[in-house]
């Protein structure tokens, strides 16, 4: 470490964000950071869940989603977890740069453009910002893709999926979006924070195939384990 790291370091301590032990400048210390919960690296490339192999997952192959695949970095456990939920719910914007930087590597190759899951507008008006858009102006950049910030809007206001059984998702979600966008033969990348059940995002990768688009890649920052 440099003579002025080492100096900034102790001119501006931090403390760990999960632990809070001492971190420098980080967000976390190093002991935190190597307990973080990565995903396994076999997954099904579709939903990101695990699977033998990495093949495509059995529920993925009875009931087809419209999305094409899906990259994830964490699961959504501690201290991930929180760290999203502070982020989303308490306006700890600073964590984007961080998470985004987490998943910046899992650009998908031949991707066109970016496209932020939207909020409707009572929900942004509510929390003052789209998280997922915090995150994907971030990553887009980095990855040097267009950031089509208008081409989608939510235009149904939604019981909040995490209030419901994972059964009821599915029809709690569906005819929310409106893509507003020709995206005829576009690959598309879609950013959101969390992937749970998945069914959000699959209603959202409908309404764009039904633009037009051709390929509908999910990146997410953590994804929710089955237990």
């Amino acid at each position: 470490m440099s003579l002025v790291a080492r100096l900034l370091d102790s001119l501006l301590p931090q403390d760990c964000y999960a632990c809070g032990a001492p971190a420098g400048r980080e967000l976390l210390c190093p002991a935190c950071l190597r307990e973080l919960p990565l995903l396994a690296p076999d997954r099904c490339p579709q939903c990101a869940l695990p699977s033998p192999h990495g093949q495509r997952c059995g529920a993925c192959l009875r009931d087809e989603p419209h999305y094409d695949a899906t990259l994830a970095r964490w699961a959504y456990e501690f201290p991930i977890r929180e760290m999203v939920q502070a982020l989303k719910y308490q306006a700890r914007l600073a964590l984007a740069p961080w998470l985004a930087r987490g998943v910046a590597d899992l650009k998908p190759h031949d991707a066109d453009c970016v496209i932020a899951l939207p909020l409707h507008p009572a929900r942004l008006a509510e929390r003052g910002f789209n998280q997922s858009v915090e995150i994907a102006r971030l990553l887009a950049r980095q990855w040097g893709l267009p950031l089509l910030l208008d081409a989608c809007v939510k235009d149904r206001l939604v019981e909040p999926q995490a209030r419901l059984p994972w059964k009821a998702r599915r029809k709690n979600i569906r005819g929310a979006f409106r893509c507003v966008t020709d995206l005829g033969g576009r690959r598309i990348v879609v950013v959101d924070d969390v992937m749970t059940t998945g069914a959000t995002l699959d209603e959202f990768a409908k309404t764009l195939k039904q633009r037009g688009a051709a390929h509908v890649t999910n990146v997410v920052i953590a994804r929710t384990l089955h237990k």
